[in-house]
């Protein structure tokens, strides 16, 4: 891995001017397939794809924050904008992937893994390290379709978040600090078609959100998930898909999702599988089985829908 940052003269002169670096893993590296699975929906406000451009709206210690990622020639570079500038480029290469081993994989135990690894060996695990703001988007997944749950994103984080700074392709904004989610009324979370469980489940989050973020850095792998799910309102489908995107948990398995066990019970023997099932066949991949589950999503087998798609349910009219 190399690492080099272009800053001039004229960045130390002009606070608002942007901020440049070159991340050189020393890896095949693919920027979508990695980074791209962090967007919440084709309208996330804190993540645009535009062209061959990813750019990423976030917080820093310093303030707000603009990133964008593009690829060339094996190469990441990346520009940040705002405040949070230094910041952001030092998230780059975990955002790619850095702090990720794909060594422990044994792809060889079933054709379909060891095909979409051959396929995808760029792919690696990112990891933000922002643990509050994967946990709120996580909760608000919890029990609504996907287009529900990121309509809700949107409208929240367009409404209490912080506007990002730099020439973003369309407005973005970096989402609310822990203590910002507390402050949304509870009328914006109805509007939003947030349920009143889910809303709740993240103010009572955000009160413990700086210790539960300190907590989870410092926790060894295996207690994470006692860490998060100590949490009201947190169950094991949302500390595992905080996790993924938060710690880049190799090992991360969203038990309880609508449509995961179908997929990989599809994929690895060719038929529907419950949760009890899919773990029963991850099981030979222990320690790596978020690995497993994107090398699946990314092979492209995907099992025949037979039914209607479920359609979203709206309280707000009750």
């Amino acid at each position: 891995m190399t690492l080099t940052a272009d800053a001039g003269p004229a960045d130390a002169a002009h606070p608002g001017a942007p901020l440049e670096m070159t991340y050189r893993p020393a890896h095949p590296f693919d920027l979508g397939a990695t980074v791209g699975m962090l967007r919440r929906g084709g309208t996330d406000p804190t993540m645009v794809f535009d062209g061959a451009v990813i750019w990423r709206a976030m917080r820093a210690p310093d303030g707000p924050a603009t990133l964008a990622l593009r690829s060339v020639a094996g190469e990441v570079r990346a520009t940040a904008w705002g405040a949070g500038a230094e910041f952001a480029l030092a998230t780059v290469p975990r955002l790619c992937g850095s702090a990720d081993d794909p060594e422990p994989l044994d792809a060889a135990r079933h054709p379909v893994i060891a095909d979409s690894a051959r396929r995808n060996p760029g792919l690696r695990l990112t990891r933000t390290d922002e643990v509050f703001d994967a946990l709120a988007c996580s909760i608000l997944e919890q029990k609504v379709t996907a287009m529900q749950a990121f309509g809700a994103w949107r409208a929240l984080v367009s409404r209490f978040g912080i506007r990002a700074p730099g020439p973003t392709p369309r407005p973005m904004f970096a989402p609310p600090e822990p203590a910002g989610w507390r402050r949304i009324p509870s009328w914006s979370w109805h509007r939003a078609g947030v349920q009143p469980p889910q809303s709740k489940t993240i103010v009572r989050a955000a009160e413990r959100g700086d210790s539960v973020a300190r907590a989870l850095r410092t926790a060894a792998p295996e207690d994470r998930d006692r860490v998060l799910t100590s949490l009201p309102g947190v169950g094991v489908w949302t500390s595992a898909e905080t996790r993924i995107r938060a710690l880049g948990d190799p090992d991360a398995v969203s038990v309880g999702d609508f449509h995961l066990a179908h997929e990989v019970g599809y994929a690895l023997v060719g038929k529907r599988v419950d949760d009890d099932g899919m773990l029963e066949l991850l099981a030979p991949w222990a320690g790596q089985r978020q690995r497993v589950i994107r090398l699946i999503l990314r092979s492209g087998i995907r099992e025949p829908r037979r039914g209607p798609r479920l359609a979203p349910e709206d309280h707000r009219d009750r």
